[in-house]
């Protein structure tokens, strides 16, 4: 049986993928970007816990990598879309993150469904473990 706060973590998870589609539809590309960092992030914390292992960081790469060390399962595909995942955690919110303008004006749509399409794979990774 998976731990109760393991759950808490994977179901928050899924919760900031719901936030980052409504994001999405709405325009809002850098928000969404990042609620697509915060997901995998949240999910993979949540396996983690459901193997009794402690969290700690924000890096989806630095998490997965972590679940690789415990369990020796192959990481490669998810690999490329937590590195994609972890570029969004500070710029996509952060003014000073760029030379002049703000994160709206470097976020498109196609770069937040990249980021979107990423968190399900991740999602989609962590639940083939959690089975």
């Amino acid at each position: 049986m998976i731990r109760e706060e393991a759950l808490r973590w994977f179901e928050e998870g899924e919760n900031d993928i719901s936030t980052s589609k409504i994001l999405l539809e709405n325009k809002k590309y850098n928000p969404a970007a990042f609620y697509s960092q915060q997901a995998a992030e949240k999910i993979l914390k949540g396996l983690l816990l459901a193997y009794n292992e402690g969290t700690w960081g924000h890096s989806v790469l630095s998490l997965l990598r972590r679940l690789n060390e415990i369990m020796d399962v192959d990481i490669s595909e998810a690999e490329q879309c937590a590195k994609e995942l972890d570029r969004h955690y500070i710029p996509s919110r952060y003014p000073d993150a760029y030379p002049s303008g703000r994160p709206e004006d470097y976020y498109t749509e196609k770069i937040a469904k990249e980021a979107l399409t990423c968190a399900l794979k991740i999602k989609e990774f962590a639940q083939n473990l959690m089975q």
